[in-house]
């Protein structure tokens, strides 16, 4: 259930990140988890056949939902998680192969993409929000 942000009667603001962020942010998380099970179970796994590393795309996939709908609770605690993300590629920028540093490189501009986004979108939501109540202010003041 979203909370009711407004302080004026009869005035409802509900914490919804606006168009065009929602999409983009669910076509990079999906583009993310895609890599990500790709990386980890075909294209270099940490062992032969897939690796349990592949289930570090659950949250992803639990964010999706959230994501789309463009509920700014999501993006809260997206903005949070997504570091993880960032933080497990630059660890493996360091491999030890030519392909596992390559493949890191691209998770890396995943992650950081994604990022980007989450924070655009919670940005617009949050300018979205003054402007409203700015002009709910302004009409019951006339």
């Amino acid at each position: 259930m979203q909370k009711n942000l407004s302080s004026t009667a009869g005035v409802s603001i509900t914490p919804v990140v606006p168009a065009p962020w929602p999409i983009l942010a669910t076509l990079a998380a999906v583009a993310l988890m895609i890599f990500g099970l790709a990386w980890e179970l075909l294209l270099d796994p940490l062992r032969p056949g897939g690796s349990w590393l592949a289930l570090k795309v659950l949250p992803l996939a639990l964010a999706l939902r959230g994501l789309y709908a463009g509920r700014i609770y999501t993006y809260k605690w997206m903005s949070l998680v997504i570091w993880i993300y960032v933080g497990e590629s630059l660890v493996r920028i360091a491999g030890l192969t030519p392909s596992e540093r390559l493949l890191a490189w691209n998770s890396l501009a995943l992650s950081i993409a994604l990022a980007i986004l989450i924070l655009a979108g919670a940005r617009a939501q949050i300018k979205h929000h003054k402007k409203i109540a700015a002009e709910s202010t302004g009409s019951n003041s006339i």
